[in-house]
């Protein structure tokens, strides 16, 4: 099983690089990265589950709805992307059930940061996957924690997909900046020793970073906009050329509490 994710937001990327861009700029990129995304999923006749801060949801109904209507699952990315409070889970929660009319049961924290599994379990979410279990310098060391998905403390735990043995995280920037051989290579590993793939993006990084007015390192902008649509068209064909199929992280949950 492949689980595409992408955490919708508002663009504050930028921001961490001393950038000023306006809410409306943040929120336009957005909106025109998860439109590509849509347009790309519904070419390949693809599923996958976006996170969603409430406050993207609340200045982009339509882009919800969308996703919804063409039986993507939502779940929650927060309230807001650079700012953080316990109450924020359930209030997210609400906001985005009343925008989709479905029930959210998933959730990712901003930037993978950890979050509390009782606090999560009292919002009503059933999973969560906000663990990276990798080593990223300045960012977090999750080495000691498991690869694959695991229940703990009432909770689905869906780590991000990481290789097999040195761990290579298979996230956005490795699709940005690896020769796309060698990312095919490692994600054919991985399912193969863990059963699914849990690969996560951002819509931002499917519009046109080269721009040099949006200030971000070269890793982050390298091959981004078409680029990054060709290579993530190129992996779903090199995936259904194996005859793996996609679908949610919600699907991923119930196969695993079948078992």
């Amino acid at each position: 099983m492949i689980c595409l994710t992408f955490d919708i937001e508002e663009f504050d990327c930028p921001l961490l690089y001393s950038q000023t861009l306006s809410f409306e700029q943040q929120m336009s990129i957005s909106k025109i990265g998860s439109i590509v995304i849509l347009d790309l999923l519904q070419k390949k006749g693809v599923v996958a589950t976006f996170f969603c801060t409430a406050n993207f949801a609340l200045h982009a109904p339509e882009i919800i709805q969308r996703i919804v209507n063409e039986g993507h699952e939502v779940a929650s990315h927060g309230y807001y992307h650079a700012k953080f409070e316990n109450k924020h889970l359930k209030e997210s929660k609400d906001v985005l059930e009343q925008i989709t009319g479905k029930t959210i049961i998933g959730f990712r924290m901003p930037n993978m940061r950890p979050i509390d599994s009782s606090a999560l379990q009292e919002a009503g979410y059933q999973y969560n996957s906000s663990l990276n279990p990798t080593y990223l310098p300045g960012n977090y060391n999750h080495l000691d924690k498991p690869r694959r998905i695991f229940y703990e403390n009432g909770l689905y735990q869906i780590p991000a997909s990481v290789s097999v043995g040195l761990r290579i995280p298979l996230f956005w920037l490795a699709l940005h900046n690896l020769p796309m051989n060698m990312y095919k290579f490692l994600c054919k590993q991985t399912i193969k020793k863990d059963g699914y793939l849990n690969l996560y993006l951002h819509p931002w990084e499917f519009t046109e970073l080269s721009d040099p007015s949006i200030k971000l390192p070269f890793y982050i902008k390298r091959n981004s906009g078409k680029k990054l649509v060709d290579r993530l068209e190129s992996l779903i064909d090199y995936f259904e050329s194996k005859n793996l199929s996609f679908d949610t992280l919600s699907s991923c949950v119930s196969v695993y509490a079948r078992k």
